[in-house]
């Protein structure tokens, strides 16, 4: 099904062009025949409208043969006009033609894949009135907009005329658990700006019929883009157990809920057959609650789209006893007769996890790398922008510039979010694109910060002439920060080569001098019984010479991660590595039964040749171990581990020569705690997962999905894993395992070969009581300081902050409407009802809630505290995401 890559160096030759006419009478016949033979065949022997449909064509041949082709027509004619009955189930035709903006073809060639397919479409459009086209991706038609305008100028007639119709929202169909929470934002402000901008109107169904699972942040988010309404048919592809419904109530993570359909023919890309129309109504997991069903037709993933014959078939079924009824309808119109119902529904709360394809996670570990990377650097660019706006220093042209070239950045990375290009499963001309497109967004990103951080403090033509620490996240950040010699560091330790060094702290999105360093107790590091111990002021860890983690204590604490009343249980730390051939398609898929083959690398049996811990960083700021690996004949890993004196988790900072043929390589936590689910990081929150196999929807859930951190938790003693660019966990009772690489060999031969970095770390805390902790170190593993020389006039300024626990400043962004309003996103992080203050820099005009598209909705009082500082009370419920939209004048 999924082919290889291209041969580059194919040549072809054309060598025949024909012009031919249609015999409009005969094909009539053809397909006249071949639907009465499709119902013969499909609708099976003991039922009489199949033999009445092959007596008809029986009957048909007979007048052909003879010559009287008028005959046969008649024939038809009168075949096909028996109607169904009042009560026949509604087959909801909806033409579509779903292009992979990327895959087994690169971004140059999909543009002219959309090209083709469409022009085809808007033919067949002006030819049959009857039908009505879905199209998605913003993304595609801005292509079309730029290199076919012509094209563009006809699909905007028809879009005008309700015929191609623009669904999904979203810049492009995205992968649906990989990105940010903030990443799935700018996919649907993007995408609904631009269908907003182009055809006047904004999409009104979530269309996601092609990717690997669906986050439980979705119909909030939907909601917050005025959408109500969700299709997909891909959930029709776990392996294990089949989704109960087709249709169904979604409720989300913070209790939103939005109408959802799956097609019950499980595909986009139907051929109107009278086996799919029939397959339609059986299939249907909702039999009375519904009496509509939609039937997505035309060639897809490579584009192509409806057909003429497709649709001369749709004619002929469109009310014929025997067969469901069919009737063309736009995806608005069957939603509606969809929400008609929609009393009689079921709910599902939460994920759709999908029970296949969780290799997606894993694969192509360096694009997941990259687009971590440019989430981060574009959040903190973005903020440093808004507070310059704030602030009034820079031309409003200027300003503008940055703007336009942040958005074009996020474009890039949301492209490159596309559900087969971010997951890992494209062909490797298809990486060279991404890394292309990553590299450009992050020097943008880069370009705009340093543009704007000599407006953040003083006029850009006065002296430097101290050195800042910038914070980005909305809570105080401490960090051991390397450093040239300079200022007077009570505490500092050499980190070589001229450099050193220091603690340093900044308030919550703001900023300190340096030369204000902390002098934290030192961290220490000692050797006894064959380990190292190694203990700051938060925690203490013993380190064995293979690397492996046999003891974690929370400073103060007597109880242990790995150690159950003194007897050892668990080590955290071990290497693994599986064999991993997976039944299907390569890069998409990991199998349970790879589980069964795990070799455990870093310990003395497994007779890999070890270079063992040796100690190269002593304190007091900073201990680290390194020691390193041979994994194989052609791989290696070399590993420092880290624990600095201001740091509540031990980091392990890796460098991998990968060169392996389907192998998985994972780093494996076995503890001593009794933890029945796992919590992993998710879009604005996290969700949790059984760590058991009581079910077989939870032995499904073998290889999930998570953000920057995992936990397992009893009430008082917890094990977060950080993670600063995975997505691949498993757990399983009391172990924790993190994935970090696989070798798949399609689409992509070389997939993953190379060298690779990339840390994780491991934090003890004090429990389910402790999430805002782990979440916090999270962010900050993914975020470090930033160091800037300046000339300021004070010790250190805060531009936005929040006042109390559970919420999240996830971003800090000039609106899109070029006012020079400022947005700020704020999450609840915790799952419950949750109080804070959001202080904002300087007074305001009006403060307001807005949606998703930054529209202002209710107004917000302001308080005035000492000085000038501005608050806005804001009272969030569970795992609520809002907008604030800041007006200045």
């Amino acid at each position: 099904m999924f082919a290889g890559p291209p041969d580059e160096g194919s040549v072809f030759q054309l060598e025949a062009v024909e012009v031919s006419t249609r015999d409009k009478l005969v094909y009539k016949l053809l397909t006249d025949i071949d639907v009465l033979h499709d119902m013969t065949i499909s609708l099976g022997s003991n039922d009489p409208r199949a033999h009445q449909a092959l007596y008809t064509s029986n009957h048909m041949i007979n007048s052909i043969i003879s010559g009287n082709y008028s005959q046969a027509s008649q024939l038809a004619d009168t075949f096909f006009t028996k109607r169904n009955g009042d009560l026949a189930h509604t087959v909801a035709m909806i033409g579509n033609c779903h292009i992979d903006s990327a895959w087994l073809w690169p971004y140059s060639e999909t543009k002219r894949k959309c090209a083709r397919s469409w022009s085809s479409t808007v033919q067949l459009l002006e030819e049959y009135p009857e039908m009505k086209f879905a199209c998605s991706q913003a993304q595609q038609f801005s292509w079309v907009k730029l290199h076919y305008p012509e094209l563009f100028d006809k699909i905007c007639h028809l879009v005008k005329a309700k015929r191609f119709i623009p669904v999904g929202g979203t810049w492009v169909e995205m992968d649906g658990l990989i990105p940010s929470g903030e990443s799935f934002m700018r996919q649907f402000l993007y995408g609904q700006l631009f269908f907003k901008r182009e055809f006047g109107a904004l999409c009104e169904e979530f269309w996601l019929p092609d990717t690997f699972g669906y986050s439980a942040q979705f119909p909030q988010i939907c909601k917050s883009f005025g959408i109500s309404r969700f299709l997909t048919q891909k959930m029709s592809w776990s392996l294990f157990n089949k989704f109960p419904h087709h249709n169904f109530l979604w409720e989300g993570l913070d209790g939103s809920t939005i109408l959802a359909h799956f097609p019950p023919g499980d595909s986009y890309e139907l051929r109107v057959r009278v086996k799919e129309a029939i397959r339609t109504v059986n299939n249907l997991q909702d039999k009375g609650r519904v009496s509509t069903s939609a039937f997505l037709y035309g060639h897809g993933d490579g584009g192509g789209g409806p057909t003429r014959n497709m649709l001369e078939r749709s004619r002929r079924l469109r009310d014929v006893d025997g067969c469901p009824r069919m009737e063309h309808m736009s995806p608005s119109a069957f939603f509606e007769r969809l929400e008609a119902e929609q009393h009689n529904l079921c709910r599902w709360v939460g994920e759709l996890y999908l029970e296949l394809h969780n290799g997606t996670y894993t694969s192509q570990a360096r694009t997941k790398k990259q687009n971590r990377i440019c989430e981060f650097s574009l959040r903190n660019t973005e903020i440093l922008l808004a507070v310059v706006a704030v602030k009034g220093r820079m031309k409003k042209e200027e300003l503008l510039s940055h703007q336009d070239n942040l958005h074009d950045a996020w474009e890039k990375v949301l492209l490159n979010q596309f559900h087969d290009v971010i997951p890992g499963t494209s062909i490797g001309l298809v990486y060279c694109d991404a890394d292309r497109l990553y590299k450009e967004a992050l020097a943008s990103s880069e370009e705009v910060q340093s543009a704007c951080c000599p407006f953040l403090f003083k006029d850009p033509e006065k002296k430097v002439g101290e050195t800042v620490v910038i914070n980005t996240l909305p809570w105080p950040m401490r960090q051991v920060m390397v450093v040239k010699e300079e200022g007077k560091h009570e505490v500092k330790q050499s980190a070589g080569e001229g450099q050193y060094y220091v603690a340093v702290e900044a308030p919550g999105i703001g900023w300190s001098k340096l030369s204000t360093s902390l002098s934290p107790p030192q961290v220490t590091v000692s050797f006894s019984n064959n380990r190292y111990i190694l203990e700051n002021q938060y925690m203490k860890a013993q380190v064995n010479t293979f690397g492996q983690v046999e003891s974690l204590i929370l400073a103060g604490d007597s109880q242990d991660v790995f150690r159950r009343e003194g007897t050892h249980v668990g080590q955290g730390n071990q290497l693994v590595l599986f064999d991993d051939v997976p039944l299907y398609w390569d890069a998409w898929d990991t199998m349970d039964y790879h589980l069964e083959t795990g070799k455990v690398l870093n310990i003395k049996e497994s007779g890999c040749e070890v270079n063992e811990v040796e100690v190269v960083q002593s304190g007091p700021l900073v201990v680290k171990l390194k020691w390193s690996l041979k994994i194989t004949e052609v791989s290696s890993i070399t590993q420092e581990i880290e624990l600095s004196a201001v740091s509540p988790y031990l980091v392990f900072r890796c460098k991998v020569d990968w060169l392996e043929s389907h192998k998985f390589l994972k780093v494996l936590f076995n503890t001593a705690l009794l933890a029945r689910t796992a919590t992993f990081d998710s879009q604005f929150g996290f969700v949790e997962r059984a760590t058991h196999c009581n079910t077989s929807w939870d032995s499904a859930k073998f290889e999930v999905c998570g953000h920057k951190w995992a936990d397992l938790s009893e009430p008082n003693l917890g094990m977060a894993v950080l993670n600063d660019c995975k997505y691949g966990w498993t757990a399983r009772g009391s172990t924790l395992m993190l994935s970090l690489l696989r070798s798949p060999k399609a689409p992509d031969a070389k997939c993953d070969m190379g060298q690779h970095t990339f840390s994780y770390a491991l934090m003890p805390h004090k429990g389910c009581r402790d999430k805002t902790r782990v979440q916090r170190c999270a962010y900050e593993f993914n975020n470090n300081l930033t160091l800037l020389s300046t000339s300021v006039s004070h010790d250190s300024e805060v531009w936005f902050s929040l006042v109390g626990s559970g919420a999240m400043i996830e971003a800090v962004k000039l609106a899109e409407d070029k006012s020079g309003d400022v947005v700020v996103r704020v999450y609840e992080t915790l799952g419950a009802t949750t109080s804070v203050r959001l202080k904002v820099p300087r007074q305001p005009q009006r403060v307001c809630l807005c949606n998703g598209l930054e529209e202002p909705l209710s107004d917000l009082n302001l308080e005035v505290g000492e000085g000038d500082e501005v608050f806005v009370d804001l009272t969030l419920s569970p795992f609520k995401i809002v907008s604030i939209r800041i007006t200045y004048n």
